[in-house]
This record gives C-alpha cells, structure tokens and sequence, in this order.
C-alpha cells in the first residue's frame, strides 16, 4: 500500500504580483464570498482569470516566504515520516488542494493522508473548505482511502506550544 502525504496550507499573494490586479481581484473575491460563489457573471470571468494568473505565479523565498517555508516543512515531513509529501494551497498558489489530491492519486497512492499546520478549531479553511474538498475528491475516487489528520488534540498542541515557549523564558 503506498500512502501519500497531502500537507493543507493556507496560501499567500506574491509580493510582486501586480498592486493594481491584487486590488481587483480581492474586490471582487470579496463580492464572489459575499455570495457563496455567485458573482455577478460579467466579473466571475475576471475573477477566475486573476485567480489562476495568481496562482501560477513564479514563486520563490523573496516574493513568498509562505510558499518556501510551506515547501520546507513538507520536506522536514518526508525526512521524518519517510513518506511522498504534497503540498497544497486553499488559497492563491498552486497546486490547489485538490490537484494536490489528485496528484497523489496519479502517483498511485491508495492512502492519502491530509494534514495542515492550521491547529485550532474554529478555522473556516481547517473546519469547512479543507474537509469539503476532501469529499468532493471522494467521490472521484472512491479506491483512495483518505484521512484528515485533523483536529489536533488541544492538550497536545499546548504541550508543543509550551515546549517551544520554554526556549524563551
């Protein structure tokens, strides 16, 4: 059985992406989440239009330290975990969460395992988009088993988070 991580992340716009084009499309990303993915027709174009030229955007550590610290930890996960890690963005970069998905189904995984740094409850992203998008990948492939590593134990992320603290004190 070979299993596959997916690593859920938030996403972020490049810095150079063009101000002017940035503007627009979060005016009209705001009018598209207003309502629930009803934009008026004459801008849904322009908006899917700026979101995928956003998306594929060039990135790097100067214009998206999100992207290459996003890259980074899914690296320090293959070295530990000794598994295949795909990362994949909610929001304004590709891949998508759901190619991610796909992507690891090409692969042949039969496991895909999701995780996402996003640790507390009450996330729309943690709680609502990313299980979505999981069912939605689902029913395309029902032969994959996929599991959400998610919610985190609270108990255990205060003790992650004390650890960490007590570098500092």
């Amino acid at each position: 059985m070979k299993t596959i991580i997916v690593l859920a992340v938030h996403g972020s716009p490049p810095a150079d992406f063009p101000c002017h084009e940035l503007a627009e499309f979060f005016r009209l990303h705001s009018q598209h989440d207003e309502r629930h993915g009803g934009t008026l027709k004459p801008h849904e174009e322009r908006y899917h239009l700026l979101d995928k030229k956003m998306r594929e955007w060039p990135r790097n550590a100067q214009n998206d330290p999100f992207y290459a610290a996003s890259q980074e930890l899914a690296a320090h996960i293959s070295e530990v975990s000794g598994q295949e890690v795909i990362v994949g963005y909610n929001e304004f970069c590709s891949p998508g969460l759901e190619e991610a998905l796909q992507s690891a189904a090409e692969n042949g995984a039969n496991k895909i395992i999701v995780a996402t740094p996003m640790m507390t409850r009450g996330g729309e992203h943690a709680e609502k988009d990313i299980p979505a998008k999981i069912s939605g990948f689902g029913r395309l492939y029902p032969q994959v088993e996929i599991v959400y590593a998610w919610p985190f134990d609270t108990t255990r992320v205060a003790r992650f988070l004390c650890e960490h603290i007590s570098r500092f004190v």
